[in-house]
């Protein structure tokens, strides 16, 4: 399940960045 982990990990750093960085989505 290591890779699971690692995914919902970027998926919540994705949505950070996004939401830090509205202007470019």
């Amino acid at each position: 399940m290591l890779a699971l982990g690692i995914l919902i990990a970027a998926l919540c750093l994705y949505l950070v960045y996004a939401l830090a960085n509205p202007e470019k989505f």
